[in-house]
């Protein structure tokens, strides 16, 4: 299968190529009065209004740097749309299914919930996510940040 990935302050992570329509650098966020941090914002592409989802308050990351311009990876999931925001986009990878590991069991919350599976890649830890989970997160108190104690 294809992923393509990006990093989310040290977090490797990937999409499957399925699932992602484009990549934007540089888009502007609309926010929305009361959001969660998880949702900041809204975008308009092309007629149509996506959530963004913040990957890095999804992680419980420190805010991005000041001038460090976040990139969009717009998301198709069913019928679900959005865009993930993260800090650079990387590289298209084909990773053998055999070569996916389960998350593993004392990962707990929502990083669990959120990571179909991890892949050793170049020593470097690959967490594969799910685009259409993290499409349904609606920016409520259970959506809060994820528990990544123990990556």
């Amino acid at each position: 299968m294809q992923y393509v990935t990006f990093q989310v302050g040290d977090l490797l992570c990937g999409a499957d190529v399925s699932s992602v329509q484009e990549v934007l650098r540089h888009q502007t966020l609309t926010p929305v009065p009361l959001a969660a941090a998880v949702t900041p914002g809204l975008i308009h592409l092309r007629g149509q209004i996506l959530t963004a989802i913040d990957l890095r308050a999804v992680f419980d990351l420190p805010e991005r740097e000041t001038g460090q311009a976040p990139v969009c990876v717009i998301v198709q999931e069913n019928d679900s749309g959005g865009s993930l925001v993260v800090d650079r986009i990387g590289e298209v990878l084909d990773i053998a299914e055999e070569k996916v590991r389960e998350t593993p069991p004392h990962w707990k919350g929502a990083t669990r919930a959120y990571v179909r599976g991890v892949v050793d890649h170049s020593n470097e830890l690959l967490l594969l996510l799910d685009a259409g989970k993290l499409l349904a997160i609606q920016g409520g108190p259970e959506d809060g940040p994820a528990d990544i104690n123990g990556i």
